[in-house]
C-alpha cells in the first residue's frame, strides 16, 4: 500500500479498496465521481491524500478531497490532468481557480471539491482541521 493510500486510511476515510464491491452502474455518480478522483490523484503521486465526506453535512458537495503536491509544478499538472479526466469521463468541465500560481488550486467538480497545494501553503491553511468534523488528522503532521 503507498503512501497516499495510507494517509487516507488513517484519516477516517474509506478508500477505495476497502469499500465492498458493487456494481458500478448502481453506484452514484458522486461516488464514481469520487473514485475517479482518488484515482487519479494516486496516479500522479500526490502526497498524504485526505478524502472528507460532506454528504449529510454541507449542500457543497458530497466529498471533499484534499492532497498535497511536491512543487507547484506538481501541483499544476495534477490539477490539469484531473480536470482533463473528469470531462473525458463524463463527469462535466471542472472549474479550476488558482492555476497560475499552483500553491493551492481549487478544482470544483460538483459533487467532489478538490483542493491541491504545496505542502507549506497546506500546512498554513489546514482546511483538513476545518472541515474534518474532528475525523481527520492535522495537515502538519510530520511536516514542518
Amino acid at each position: 500500500m503507498n503512501q497516499a493510500h495510507s494517509a487516507t486510511a488513517t484519516a477516517g476515510a474509506p478508500t477505495r479498496a476497502a469499500m465492498p464491491q458493487t456494481d458500478p452502474a448502481s453506484e452514484r455518480p458522486a461516488d464514481r465521481l469520487h473514485a475517479l478522483v482518488m484515482a487519479q490523484l494516486d496516479d500522479d503521486q500526490a502526497q498524504d491524500i485526505v478524502s472528507i465526506p460532506l454528504a449529510g453535512k454541507s449542500s457543497i458537495a458530497d466529498y471533499m478531497v484534499i492532497a498535497a503536491g511536491r512543487s507547484t509544478r506538481q501541483v499544476a499538472a495534477m490539477a490539469q490532468k484531473l480536470a482533463e479526466r473528469v470531462k473525458k469521463e463524463g463527469f462535466g468541465a471542472a472549474r479550476v481557480e488558482g492555476l497560475p500560481a499552483a500553491d493551492w488550486v481549487l478544482i470544483d467538480a460538483g459533487d467532489v471539491v478538490v483542493h491541491l497545494f504545496r505542502p507549506e501553503v497546506r500546512s498554513f491553511y489546514n482546511l483538513e482541521r476545518m472541515w474534518g468534523f474532528g475525523d481527520e488528522k492535522p495537515a502538519a503532521e510530520g511536516a514542518a
